[in-house]
């Protein structure tokens, strides 16, 4: 190697500035590339819906005798899912009975009914009342807010919600009988984790983080994405990373932690499957804060 060939390349002035900008005109921060297509809430929900039935067409006779969550066997879990069904039923139809229903409680009768019956009549009715909801869902007002199992939200949270519950729930039969563990499809997990983010500082509460704290969350894979979270001040709704907003920010006050995790692994903590310390992690910023808002995030589970 000659002397000058050991002397530093000198770059072109601006090369790099030209280099970025080219790179954020082809894709804005915070989006995954190719972008995932979008899909409606309700087709969100119908997708889950239409994954867990083929689930429960392929299970053998046997399956559905195994345990699988709390003291139910396979066919007791899909008793609890028409139940949560009903009460969906009665909540798109006007009930308020059902506002501040136990989401275990108000269920078990119906799981505790399927108990003797043939599995066919078990899925045909938990498919029925399915189509039940999404009939129901079309008739109502989509900017309508609604209140179930202490839960209220707008229409399509609530369609997100139910349709992340029966992908955890169909995660939980195939781990009981098992099946390899299944993911959603990515325009269905990107409404999931879009409002595993929009719900953080919900668990916040919950968990009783008060200090405010700006959250960086980065989720990767197909449906994932990067949010702007305020957390411990209140419940203030997350942003993209492509169109910040002061308030998702955080005051100058608020201290910041950045986390980078897999998307469907992210949704298991959401759903109080894995724990934190089974995900992997790149944490920036105070370690004991993020430890704080991955609790949040597992403090949103229903069961």
């Amino acid at each position: 190697m000659t002397a000058d060939e050991r002397d530093p390349v000198v770059l072109p002035p601006g090369l790099r500035d030209r280099v970025l900008a080219a790179s954020r005109q082809a894709r804005a921060a915070g989006h995954y590339v190719p972008e995932v297509a979008e899909v409606s809430p309700a087709e969100a929900f119908g997708r889950s819906a239409d994954a867990l039935h083929g689930l429960l067409c392929a299970l053998r006779e046997e399956d559905w005798r195994e345990p699988v969550l709390r003291d139910l066997d396979v066919q007791g879990l899909v008793g609890h899912l028409i139940g949560v069904e009903y009460d969906m039923h009665r909540c798109l139809s006007g009930d308020r009975a059902v506002a501040d229903a136990d989401h275990v409680e108000s269920t078990q009768p119906v799981a505790v009914r399927q108990a003797g019956r043939l599995p066919a009549q078990t899925r045909a009715e938990w498919h029925h009342s399915t189509r039940r909801t999404l009939a129901l869902v079309s008739a109502c007002d989509p900017d309508a807010t609604f209140a179930v199992h202490g839960m209220r939200l707008p229409l399509g949270a609530l369609l997100v919600a139910r349709a992340f519950e029966l992908w955890t729930h169909d995660n939980d039969i195939r781990i009981a009988t098992g099946l390899p563990l299944s993911a959603p499809d990515a325009p269905t997990l990107r409404r999931m984790t879009d409002l595993a983010a929009a719900l953080l500082p919900y668990g916040a509460t919950r968990t009783g983080l008060r200090d405010p704290l700006s959250v960086r969350l980065v989720l990767t894979g197909p449906g994932g994405g990067t949010w702007d979270v305020a957390v411990g001040a209140g419940p203030a709704g997350p942003t993209s990373a492509g169109s910040p907003d002061p308030a998702a920010a955080g005051s100058p006050e608020s201290a910041c932690v950045r986390i980078v995790t897999d998307a469907v692994a992210f949704c298991r903590l959401v759903a109080n499957r894995l724990g934190p310390d089974q995900l992997d992690l790149h944490i920036t910023g105070d370690q004991d804060q993020a430890a704080g808002v991955l609790a949040a995030a597992c403090a949103l589970a229903l069961d």
